[in-house]
């Protein structure tokens, strides 16, 4: 029997799919990644294709296997995270999606959620779940499908269609689909539908009914470190062999829980395709009132649970993405770091991004994006630095909220994601908040943390502090603005996000 050695991670991205194999002290030894289509059928529609995806994910597997000879026998779990609030439901007999998956920018069920706040419910909701009543979570999705698409209703009535967010639809197919998959997910996943009770860590009939969704369509929760597996990938599978499946979490919970941020306050930013900021608030949830979401940041045992805030921001490195595949702007992201210092400032213009409304702290799902400040001295270098700057100011509004709720003063940063590799992004971003910022070795924290997950249910690694001990600094940015320079490009930021608000008619 071969000696473990290993643990892989499927990181599920908005744009792509990677498969990465950690060893025991953290390091990456392997790492295969393939992007995916982005569909846009309609204004503010956002979908991806379920099957390309787990077609996608089997390739990456095969690929990271291959160059270094690994054999399935020294893996010791597989862990999954993956993009929240993405929607697929598919029937169980044959595996088969009855629609394209509903991505989490998708802004379709916009009327759905106005109807929700417009019965009064928004109180409910929060205190239930920890979030608003958005576009952005699955509950307001599943509905939308049920009532859309023709047949699906009447197959989730009877039996024959179920739901989950990518998680739930890769480890569903890695163990074997119709033949015996595993329909789960765990707690942080969950606590992203608008379904979750945060206090009792299951599904709320409630909002169940208030959404009509059979609670026999939505998989069983389980921890996002589990010693009681999940399931077991099949010997035909894209790994060849029977592995434990055994660690679950969305990518921002394990961004957070790969930066190891056990501790209460410890705080970590990743910078993907939007914007995530998730603080450890400890073993109580805390009830926002700044415009943040409560949520789940972990869970390693069956009913008990680690709770976070977090600030969710929408459009980020999407932004990038626009300027080079809309506007022809840039022909790379890398390209930006060196666009950007070609010019002193952003010249009085600033961009925000609010392509699918504002998220936190603003919550606006009728805001959409501006560039405000134009004059004819305005060229494409001062768009791209606008772009960047919209980054990290977008990320002070979520910093400020979370002192506002949490009462804890920001110290140091710890930033994670594509973005993060940008040195002149991470320098401007501790110069808006005026904190330490600190890169790891490691940019892809969220699948680190899932490696550790499955580790932990596996016995790969002991204990959280084991973890610890793996985590390094790769660089340090310390702020260089004074405090004057800073409040006044802030202060020209909040007067721009006020031109977003309420843009489309309710």
């Amino acid at each position: 029997m071969s000696e473990k050695k290993y643990v892989v991670t499927i990181d599920q991205g908005t744009t792509g799919t990677r498969c990465m194999i950690f060893s025991k002290d953290g390091k990456v030894i392997s790492s295969a990644y393939e992007e995916h289509q982005q569909l846009y059928p309609k204004p503010g529609w956002v979908e991806h294709d379920p099957l390309e995806i787990w077609e996608k994910t089997k390739r990456v597997i095969k690929s990271a296997l291959l160059p270094k000879e690994i054999k399935p026998g020294e893996i010791a779990g597989i862990g999954i995270t993956n993009q929240r609030e993405t929607t697929i439901i598919w029937d169980p007999h044959t595996s088969k999606p009855l629609y394209n998956a509903l991505v989490w920018q998708d802004t379709r069920t916009r009327e759905i959620c106005q109807a929700m706040t417009d019965k009064g419910l928004e109180k409910v909701v929060r205190d239930k779940t920890g979030l608003v009543i958005n576009t952005y979570f699955s509950g307001p999705k599943i509905k939308w499908l049920l009532e859309n698409v023709p047949g699906v209703k009447e197959k989730a009535k009877g039996g024959d269609a179920i739901f989950g967010n990518i998680d739930t639809w890769i480890i569903w197919n890695l163990t074997g689909g119709p033949d015996g998959g595993a329909h789960i997910t765990d707690y942080t996943n969950a606590s992203r539908t608008m379904l979750m009770n945060l206090k009792t860590l299951d599904w709320d009939d409630e909002l169940l009914n208030e959404m009509n969704i059979p609670r026999g369509m939505i998989p069983d929760i389980r921890p996002s470190s589990d010693k009681n597996i999940y399931g077991y990938t099949k010997k035909e599978g894209p790994f060849g062999a029977v592995i434990p499946v055994c660690g679950d979490l969305g990518d921002q919970q394990g961004a957070l829980f790969g930066q190891t941020c056990f501790e209460i306050g410890e705080t970590k930013n990743t910078y993907g395709t939007g914007c995530f900021l998730v603080q450890n608030t400890g073993t109580t949830p805390v009830k926002s009132k700044s415009g943040l979401l409560t949520t789940v940041a972990y869970g390693l045992e069956e009913g008990k649970a680690t709770y976070a805030l977090e600030g969710s921001i929408a459009i980020t490195g999407a932004a990038i993405q626009w300027l080079r595949d809309n506007l022809g702007l840039i022909k790379s992201a890398s390209e930006t770091e060196k666009i950007a210092q070609s010019v002193e400032d952003a010249g009085g213009i600033y961009f925000v991004p609010a392509f699918s409304g504002l998220f936190a702290p603003y919550w606006d799902m009728y805001a959409r994006g501006v560039i405000v400040g134009l004059t004819r001295f305005i060229t494409k270098e001062h768009i791209v630095r606008a772009t960047l700057e919209s980054i990290c100011y977008q990320t002070k509004d979520v910093v400020n909220a979370l002192y506002a709720d949490s009462g804890i003063k920001l110290t140091a940063l710890k930033v994670d994601g594509g973005a993060s590799k940008n040195n002149f992004l991470m320098q401007l971003q501790s110069d808006i908040l005026g904190v330490t910022c600190m890169r790891p070795p490691v940019e892809e924290t969220s699948a680190l943390g899932s490696a550790y997950c499955a580790g932990l249910a596996t016995g790969l690694w002991d204990n959280l502090d084991e973890l610890k001990k793996n985590w390094r600094i790769d660089k340090k940015f310390e702020p260089e603005w004074d405090e004057q320079k800073r409040e006044q490009g802030y202060k020209g930021w909040r007067k721009a996000v006020e031109r977003t608000r309420d843009w489309l008619d309710r």
